[in-house]
């Protein structure tokens, strides 16, 4: 049975609207990553985090 990462809090800052390519302009997470959350084990919702970050820093570049 796969860990869950109930300890990783998700990146939701309460901005949810979603660009042309599904992805949340508040916390950069694609729908699909939205939607995947709740059941993802710790390792996933890590990986989640790390794109998260590489579309805000090249969103702000």
């Amino acid at each position: 049975m796969p860990e869950h990462g109930d300890e990783i809090e998700q990146p939701c800052v309460r901005n949810c609207c979603l660009d042309e390519a599904d992805v949340c302009m508040g916390c950069f997470r694609t729908l699909k990553e939205i939607l995947a959350w709740h059941g993802a084990t710790a390792e996933e919702k890590r990986e989640i985090l790390r794109r998260c970050e590489q579309r805000r820093s090249a969103e702000q570049s």
